[in-house]
């Protein structure tokens, strides 16, 4: 096991959140089926802990410990290696332990404590870019990573927002990110189409149908890589239901990208 972001093209995929039940292992059991299937390189995602979601009474995932151990055994099952986010510099050193990978979500990519925490864990990194930001601005926080020693450091294009309610990919970003800071690039597909505070009751909406386009335009623009959460049934999803793709579709959407990744280096 362990993570390279230097073997292209790949995937970072999961459920937003570990839930309860089987959902982690039957994701990870599909991945690994694609990763056997396709030959590209996979990491399974998923996050122990949604800080940042939209109302106080949202569901945020079973914690640190409880959410490194599913890791673990998903782990150990899958054979796959693993990432997850980090949203504090005290909780680098023990996800380090058990992940092959660090993730800094979108809202805490300028924070500076954390980028250099995340750095000096001796595990690759990938950035989001901020909703707010150009791509340039993301030399920034690549450096803050890489002054606390790590050697292989990514960025996600999630999309910028237009408006209140929309997000928009600027297609020209793979390339501005890539000459900014010298990182491999990710797209993230399905945050990419998120519709913050338009779903029920204030949460974030989105609209799915638009994540199929979106991956064949980034990956003919140049992303080295693809980020796309998954769940068996994205209805009943705790976190982002409207924009999870649905697993047993998954196979399929990443082979046609693999297709247009490769016809577009022809």
């Amino acid at each position: 096991m362990g993570w390279s972001f230097g073997r292209t093209p790949f995937l970072i995929a999961g459920p937003c959140v570990i839930e309860p039940g089987d959902v982690l292992p039957r994701v990870a059991e599909e991945l690994a089926r694609i990763e056997r299937d396709l030959g590209i390189p996979v990491c399974l995602k998923a996050s122990f802990d949604k800080a940042n979601r939209s109302r106080l009474q949202s569901s945020r995932g079973p914690g640190l410990d409880e959410g490194l151990r599913a890791l673990e055994r998903a782990r150990a099952a899958s054979g796959l290696p693993v990432l997850t986010d980090v949203h504090e510099a005290q909780q680098v050193l023990p996800v380090a332990q058990v992940a092959d990978a660090l993730q800094i979500p979108a809202f805490l990519c300028r924070q500076t404590d954390l980028l250099i925490a995340a750095g000096r864990a001796g595990k690759p990194v990938n950035v989001k870019k901020g909703q707010w930001l150009h791509p340039e601005a993301m030399s920034g926080a690549v450096e803050k990573v890489r002054s606390g020693g790590a050697r292989e450091v990514a960025v996600t294009e999630r999309g910028t927002f237009f408006g209140y309610g929309d997000l928009v990919v600027d297609m020209r970003n793979f390339t501005r990110l890539r000459q900014a800071t010298g990182a491999a690039v990710i797209f993230d597909a399905t945050h990419a189409v998120q519709q913050p505070g338009q779903g029920e009751a204030g949460t974030s909406g989105g609209q799915r149908e638009f994540i199929p386009p979106l991956l064949a335009a980034a990956a003919a623009a140049g992303a080295d890589g693809f980020f796309l959460e998954t769940h068996p049934e994205p209805a009943r999803a705790q976190s982002d239901p409207a924009t999870q793709w649905p697993l047993h579709r998954l196979a399929e959407l990443v082979g046609q990208t693999l297709d247009v990744w490769g016809r577009a280096r022809v």
